[in-house]
């Protein structure tokens, strides 16, 4: 994603990033938090997180050269995920400011990171369509179990 940047981009590019690791069941950043920093994977995996603290779903995951956080930093809005280590994990954590400055300044850098959102999007399309299946099968078996239950009339009451 950044491979085209020029040698004074990239001194820039570190002087605003850091090199962080962490073990595994550590959190990176709790849904709901600022968001300051954009991540990039080098080593390991994350879980993506959602739900109340005690009732969290993993609801994916993520592993080496993929990006995470940067929604929250285009959006200016705070996070919609929790993300934990999954084994050791280190990441570049990539200040806000200068990730938003990468992007729009390099076309090459722009290009990568729309890349990724496309594969994000499609992986959750996907990820949406399984679990209406799902739905789908489980109505099936639910209507075969009870197929005289009795059905809720608008306004109130049965039919």
């Amino acid at each position: 994603m950044f491979s085209k940047l020029d040698s004074a981009k990239l001194k820039l590019l570190a002087f605003a990033s850091d090199y962080l690791t962490f073990d595994d069941g550590e959190v990176l950043f709790f849904e709901g938090e600022e968001a300051d920093s954009a991540y990039l994977i080098d080593e390991g995996e994350v879980l993506i997180c959602a739900g109340d603290a005690g009732h969290e779903m993993v609801v994916g995951t993520l592993g080496r050269h993929e990006l995470f956080g940067e929604m929250a930093i285009f959006r200016n809005s705070p996070r919609v995920a929790t993300i934990r280590a999954k084994g050791a994990v280190k990441v570049i954590q990539i200040e806000g400011d200068m990730f938003l400055r990468m992007v729009t300044e390099n076309p090459d850098t722009a290009l990568g990171v729309m890349q990724m959102l496309s594969d994000k999007i499609a992986r959750t399309t996907e990820r949406f369509e399984a679990v209406e299946e799902q739905v789908r099968s489980l109505q099936s078996i639910s209507d075969a179990a009870h197929p005289c239950a009795p059905m809720p009339v608008p306004g109130g009451g049965e039919r």
